[in-house]
C-alpha cells in the first residue's frame, strides 16, 4: 500500500513538472513564430563597401526575402567598430536589432583598449558564426625563400632584418605576424599601415618584405608573378588558393589567425529568437547563389550554433588578451 501510494505520488510530480515546462515553453514558441514582427535593425559598425558590409547586405537580403520584414542595413562607423557596437549594445533585447562583429571588435579590440565603451562577452548576445577570411604571409620576389620553413631559417639567420607590412596594429594581420614569431622563436619587424593598399603597394615596390594579407588583396598580386604565396594563417586551405599550404601545415600544428565575422544582438535576447535567427543566418549561407559568392571573394562560410560560436569566442578573447599582454603591444 505505501509503495503504490508512492508510485502515484512520484507520477502526479512527475505530470506536474512536464506540464510547467510545456507551460513555459508556450510563450517562447509563440514568441517565436510572432518574429520578426517588424523591420529588423542591422547594424554594421564600419562604412559601406568593406568585407562585413558585403556579407551582412547579401543575407540581409535573403532573410527579408524569407521573412518578409525589411532588414534594414545601418552603417555607423568610427572608434575601430565601437561607435556601432556601443549604440547595439544599447538597443531593445527583442531581435529586432542585430549587429555585426568580427574578431577585431570581439577579441583583439578588447585586450588592446582597456576602456571600451562595451564589453564583448557581457553586453552582447552571440547569434551566429558566418564567415572567415584567412590572412596569406607573401613575399616579394626578391626573399630567397620559397615556402614557410625556408623563410624561417632565414629569419633565424638574420634576426630582426626581415620586416612585414600589415593593414594597422592590432589587426588580425599584424596578430599573425605577432603569433607567427612567438611560435618559431624568431625576430621581425612589424611595420603597419592605414589601409591594406598601402602595404600592399610597399611590398611590392619592396620597401618591406612580407605581408600578412587579405586572400582578395593578396592572390591577384601572387597571380600577376608580383609576390610569393608562402602560408595560410587558416586552419584549412583556402578555396581560392588550394595550393598554398597553411602555416599549420607548415610546422606549426593548432596555427589559427583569422577575420572572422559574426552576428550578435544585445544581451537578454530570448533564446527562442536567437535559435530561430540562427536557423535562418544558416540557412542563407547554405544557399548555392550564397556560397558561390563568398568563395568567389576569399571568404569561408563557418556556420556554428550560438553555444558554440560563444566558446569560440571566449577562446579567441582569451589567446589574443595573452599575446597582446605578452608582446606588450599598444594601441596606436
Amino acid at each position: 500500500m505505501i509503495d503504490s501510494h508512492r508510485g502515484r505520488q512520484y507520477a502526479r510530480e512527475v505530470i506536474t513538472v512536464a506540464l510547467m515546462a510545456l507551460l513555459c515553453a508556450a510563450p517562447l514558441l509563440a514568441l517565436a513564430q510572432a518574429y520578426p514582427s517588424k523591420p529588423i535593425r542591422f547594424i554594421v559598425p564600419f562604412p559601406p563597401g568593406g568585407s562585413g558590409d558585403l556579407v551582412i547586405r547579401i543575407l540581409a537580403q535573403k532573410m527579408s526575402d524569407n521573412w518578409r520584414q525589411p532588414v534594414v542595413i545601418d552603417n555607423r562607423s568610427g572608434a575601430s567598430g565601437a561607435l556601432g557596437l556601443q549604440i547595439a549594445a544599447n538597443a531593445p533585447a527583442d531581435g529586432h536589432t542585430l549587429a555585426l562583429g568580427t574578431a577585431s571588435t570581439h577579441a583583439i579590440n578588447p585586450a588592446l583598449h582597456r576602456e571600451l565603451a562595451y564589453d564583448p562577452i557581457k553586453h552582447f548576445t552571440p547569434i551566429a558564426s558566418l564567415i572567415v577570411i584567412p590572412n596569406v604571409l607573401v613575399a616579394h620576389p626578391a626573399v630567397p625563400a620559397r615556402s614557410l620553413q625556408e623563410l624561417i631559417q632565414l629569419a633565424r639567420a638574420k634576426p630582426g632584418q626581415l620586416s612585414y607590412a600589415s593593414n594597422g596594429t592590432g589587426t588580425s594581420a599584424h596578430m599573425a605576424g605577432e603569433l607567427l614569431t612567438r611560435a618559431a622563436g624568431i625576430q621581425m619587424l612589424h611595420v603597419p599601415y592605414k589601409g591594406a593598399g598601402i602595404a600592399v603597394n610597399d611590398v611590392l615596390g619592396g620597401h618591406v618584405q612580407l605581408l600578412f594579407g587579405a586572400v582578395a588583396t593578396t592572390l591577384p598580386q601572387v597571380q600577376a608573378g608580383k609576390l610569393r604565396a608562402l602560408a595560410v594563417t587558416g586552419t584549412q586551405r583556402s578555396p581560392a588558393a588550394p595550393s598554398v599550404p597553411t602555416v599549420a601545415e607548415s610546422g606549426f600544428p593548432g596555427f589559427e589567425v583569422v577575420q572572422w565575422f559574426g552576428v550578435f544582438a544585445p544581451a537578454g535576447t530570448p533564446r527562442a529568437i536567437v535559435v530561430k535567427l540562427n536557423g535562418e543566418l544558416n540557412r542563407a549561407m547554405r544557399l548555392p547563389e550564397v556560397q558561390e559568392n563568398f568563395t568567389r571573394q576569399g571568404f569561408d562560410t563557418r556556420p556554428a550554433t550560438p553555444d558554440a560560436f560563444a566558446a569560440y569566442i571566449k577562446s579567441e578573447l582569451d589567446k589574443w588578451s595573452q599575446v597582446i599582454k605578452e608582446a606588450g603591444i599598444r594601441a596606436e
